[in-house]
């Protein structure tokens, strides 16, 4: 098999710092920054020159990564943010945690926000979306049982 293993998920942000700090109140945890330019980095992404701020920030098992970019140049130029859940493209991470009412609890600190409501699944999962950071969309689910 060619394939060994996902890397990570990009994500592009407004305020690095901002989002930076709510993964880390969610359990993820600083892997490194570094700032990305040059015409070298516009080859592979197709922008030409660019300048990026990145951050990777890692989950506590080591598995999963998020690679969170701030474009400094070019200017973001599309806003998927404001999406439902039912329209094409990538949308959003899905995180289990130990204990969603908690997780809801401090990430409200951080400006977080049900996009609907906390449901139970059978006896399997509790499962909700809230809006992040920059009105990023990310789900929580907690494993029942």
């Amino acid at each position: 098999m060619a394939l060994k293993r996902m890397d990570n998920v990009g994500i592009v942000v407004d305020d690095l710092e901002e989002t930076i700090d709510f993964f880390r109140e969610l359990g993820l945890e600083l892997e490194g920054r570094a700032t990305i330019e040059g015409e070298w980095a516009g080859r592979v992404t197709g922008l030409g020159d660019q300048h990026v701020e990145i951050a990777m920030m890692r989950t506590p098992d080591g598995h999963s990564r998020l690679e969170l970019s701030r474009f400094l140049t070019p200017p973001v130029v599309a806003d998927h943010r404001n999406a439902p859940v039912n329209a094409l493209g990538y949308l959003r991470v899905m995180f289990t945690v130990d204990d969603i009412d908690d997780t809801l609890e401090r990430l409200r600190k951080h400006g977080a926000r049900l996009a609907g409501e906390v449901v139970q699944y059978k006896d399997v999962y509790r499962l909700c979306y809230i809006r992040g950071p920059g009105d990023l969309l990310i789900g929580l689910a907690q494993e029942l049982g």
